[in-house]
């Protein structure tokens, strides 16, 4: 148990946190495969480990399940104790990890959530409008920062360089020419996305706008 002090109060402590204390009774051979997973990470931190790995931790879970597993593995974290976590789960590892290795066969990138975006993708800025005139899309082409420029209804999607930097001209100059902005927002591609453009590179034209 290394060297544990308090056993009982470490079990007790991690079934109730996990949602089996009710169940610490039964059987672990009648206990479902989500239980087991649970019961598996109570047990692992019994020993209140500063360096934890997790293979898979939410599969077989039900939804509920597995937002109490994640709930639980963000606190260990704000704690300030290191996890490495295995997972297929793409949207989990995104909400979860502070960086994220992509294997397939071998290391294909490590880096944070967003630099992993930012270095497969050009960022892609939103520009919502009231209406579309032809000018618009000429005002915002004719900025060297601007990658292209696509028309979806009453939308403006812009690939640019540096949006923080640069949004604020783009909008100065769409109102200048008689533009009336209701919002702008960043298009958000999913890690899945990123997963499957560093695995199958080859699949995306060259000349794709993201």
């Amino acid at each position: 148990m290394y060297e544990v002090e308090d056993v009982a109060g470490q079990v007790e402590r991690y079934l109730r946190m996990l949602g089996l204390w009710e169940r610490r009774h039964e059987e672990v051979a009648r206990f479902s495969k989500g239980m087991r997973q649970k019961l598996a990470i109570a047990r692992a931190l019994l020993h209140e480990p500063q360096i934890l790995f997790l293979d898979e931790p939410t599969s077989g879970l039900d939804p509920e399940a597995a937002r109490l597993v994640r709930d639980f593995i963000a606190e260990l974290r704000s704690e300030g104790r290191t996890i490495f976590m295995c997972t297929h789960n793409l949207d989990e590892a995104d909400r979860l990890c502070d960086r994220i290795a992509v294997f397939n066969g071998q290391l294909l990138a490590l880096d944070t959530p967003t630099a992993l975006r930012r270095s497969v993708y050009a960022r892609v800025v939103v520009f919502h409008l009231r209406g579309m005139h032809p000018g618009f899309v000429e005002r915002v082409e004719a900025f060297p920062f601007v990658r292209s420029v696509e028309v979806m209804d009453s939308k403006l999607v812009v690939s640019l360089e540096n949006p923080e930097e640069n949004n604020p001209t783009i909008v100065h100059a769409l109102v200048g020419v008689g533009a009336e902005i209701q919002f702008v927002g960043e298009l958000r591609r999913s890690l899945e996305d990123v997963y499957l453009r560093l695995v199958r590179p080859l699949d995306a034209p060259a000349d794709e706008t993201p």
